[in-house]
C-alpha cells in the first residue's frame, strides 16, 4: 500500500488584504501539511500546483518554502510536484531549483515509483494550446497509477480542460487523477478512475467558507481518498440584511454574534435600510478584536440604471470585475495582466508584452472576443461566483505553453496573479531607449526573488 497526502493551492507568497499577518497564513498552513505528513509518515506529499502565489516570491517565502522543505526531506518523505499557473515563470521553474537541490522531484511524463504506486505529471497547460497534448507516458509496472496536473477539470465547476479526454487519449491506465487549481475540495470518479481536488490550504478568497484542509490518498487494495483538516485563522461571514429604516445598529448588532479574535471579518450588506458607511463596520470589528474586518455592501443605489455590487474589501476587486465585464480576448487580458497585476519590472514591461503578443499572434482564438460578452457596461459575461469560483482561479488565465505532456515551455510561461493584491504595477510607459538595457539588468531591489536571478 501506498498513502501520500495530496495538496495544493498552497499560494505561499499571497499578501492577502495587504496583510503581513495574512501573507505568514499561507506558509504557516503549508508547514502545518509538512508536520502532519511527518506526524503520519505518509510515503510523500504531492503538490498539485501553485505552491506560490507569485512567479516571483520575495525572499521570506522562498527561504520559509526552502525551510519547510528541507524539513519533510529530513524526514525522507519526498515532495513530488507539477507547476501551476501561479508560479510558472518565461525562465527554469522554482520546482526545478528545488529538485536540484534534492528536495523535490519535478512529475512529468516519466513515472515515479513509490511502493505500488507510478506517479505522473502534467503541468498546467493554457486552454489555446491543449490541442497539441498527445498524452502519451512512460509505460510503468507498478500495482497502481496517478496523474497529478493542474487546471480546471471537468466533471467539476468552471471547466475548460475534459478529463474524459485526457482519461481516453492517454496511453496509460490511470487509476487517480489528483488536483489542483480549483480551491473547492471535491472527488468524482470518470470512467471509472477517481478524480479529486484537494482544496487550498487558506482562503485565497471571501468565497471560500468552508474549511481548509488535503486530502489522505491510499493505494491499495483499492484508491480509498479521505479529507484531514488544517487549523487555518478562522473567517466570520456576517450577512446583514438590512430591512426599511434598518442601519448601522442592525450592522453592529449582527457583528455583535461572532467571535472576531483575531478573525477575518467579512461583513455583507443587503436589503433595503440606510446607508451605512463601511468604515464604521471596519473599525467596530477591528474593536471587538478582528485582525481584518471588509465589507461588501450589495445593495442597489438609486438613480443608476444598473445594479452595483460595491465592494470595499480589496480596491483590486473592483478593476478584475470591470475587466471582466469589457469580455476582452485572451491575448488582451493576458496583456492586461502583464502589464497590471504581475510583478514585471518596469524596465522589462516593453519586452514582456512583446514576446506575449509574439506568442500569440498566430492564434486567431486568442484575439476573439471573449463569449457571452455584452457590449452594455455593468452587465458581466459571468456572475461574480465564476471569478471567485470557490477560489477555483477561473478567471482569465495567462497563456503559458507546452510542447509535451508534463513540460511547461519556459519560453513563454506566466503567472496568473489575478487576485495578487500586492503585485507590482506599471502604466506599460517603458523607460527610454537608452536606459532600458541597463535598467533591465539591475536585481530587483524590493526582495522580490526572479529566476533569472539563477539562469
Amino acid at each position: 500500500m501506498t498513502r501520500v497526502i495530496h495538496t495544493g493551492d498552497t499560494h505561499i507568497g499571497y499578501q492577502q488584504y495587504h496583510s503581513p499577518e495574512r501573507r505568514h497564513d499561507f506558509l504557516a498552513a503549508f508547514e502545518q501539511v509538512v508536520d502532519d505528513a511527518i506526524a503520519a509518515d505518509v510515503d510523500a506529499v504531492v503538490h498539485a500546483g501553485d505552491l506560490f502565489h507569485d512567479r516571483r516570491p520575495d525572499l521570506q517565502d522562498l527561504l520559509g518554502t526552502l525551510s519547510a522543505l528541507r524539513t519533510l526531506s529530513d524526514a525522507e518523505i519526498p515532495f513530488l510536484a507539477v507547476v501551476g499557473n501561479h508560479e510558472s515563470t518565461r525562465g527554469g521553474q522554482w520546482l526545478d531549483l528545488f529538485e536540484n537541490l534534492g528536495l523535490a522531484v519535478r512529475l512529468g511524463s516519466e513515472p515515479h515509483v513509490l511502493g505500488n504506486t507510478a506517479f505522473y505529471g502534467l503541468d498546467h497547460v493554457p486552454e489555446s494550446r491543449r490541442d497539441e497534448l498527445e498524452y502519451q507516458f512512460t509505460p510503468h509496472d507498478a500495482d497502481f497509477a496517478a496523474l497529478v496536473s493542474h487546471g480546471l477539470f471537468t466533471p467539476f465547476a468552471h471547466a475548460n480542460w475534459d478529463t474524459e479526454t485526457v482519461l481516453t487519449e492517454s496511453n496509460v491506465d490511470f487509476d487517480a487523477v489528483l488536483l489542483g487549481d480549483n480551491h473547492k475540495a471535491d472527488e468524482a470518479q470518470v470512467d471509472g478512475t477517481w478524480v479529486t481536488y484537494c482544496g487550498s490550504t487558506e482562503r485565497a478568497s471571501a468565497s471560500e467558507e468552508p474549511g481548509r484542509g488535503y486530502n489522505v490518498v491510499e493505494f491499495g487494495p483499492d484508491v480509498d481518498i479521505r479529507r484531514k483538516a488544517l487549523e487555518t485563522r478562522p473567517f466570520a461571514f456576517v450577512d446583514v440584511d438590512l430591512a426599511e429604516g434598518e442601519g448601522i445598529e442592525r450592522v453592529r448588532e449582527q457583528v455583535r454574534q461572532h467571535d472576531l479574535s483575531e478573525a477575518v471579518a467579512i461583513v455583507d450588506i443587503t436589503g433595503e435600510g440606510d446607508p451605512v458607511t463601511p468604515a464604521s463596520v471596519e473599525e467596530f470589528a477591528a474593536d471587538r478584536g478582528a485582525l481584518i474586518a471588509r465589507v461588501k455592501d450589495r445593495r442597489e443605489i438609486e438613480g443608476t440604471e444598473t445594479d452595483l455590487s460595491v465592494s470595499f474589501a480589496d480596491p483590486d476587486d473592483a478593476v478584475r470585475e470591470r475587466i471582466s465585464d469589457l469580455g476582452l480576448s485572451k491575448a488582451a487580458l493576458d496583456i492586461d495582466e502583464t502589464i497590471r497585476a504581475s510583478k514585471t519590472p518596469d524596465s522589462k514591461v516593453r519586452e514582456e508584452v512583446k514576446a506575449r503578443v509574439e506568442s500569440l499572434v498566430e492564434d486567431e482564438s486568442a484575439f476573439a472576443r471573449a463569449p457571452g460578452a455584452d457590449d452594455e457596461p455593468g452587465d458581466p459575461a459571468e456572475p461574480e461566483e465564476a471569478e471567485e469560483a470557490e477560489g477555483t482561479d477561473a478567471k482569465p488565465e495567462p497563456e503559458p505553453e507546452s510542447d509535451a505532456v508534463g513540460t511547461v515551455d519556459d519560453s513563454d510561461t506566466s503567472n496568473d496573479s489575478d487576485d495578487n493584491d500586492d503585485s507590482d504595477t506599471s502604466d506599460g510607459n517603458g523607460p527610454d531607449e537608452e536606459t532600458e538595457h541597463e535598467e533591465a539588468e539591475t536585481p530587483p531591489s524590493d526582495g522580490q526573488i526572479s529566476m533569472e536571478d539563477y539562469l
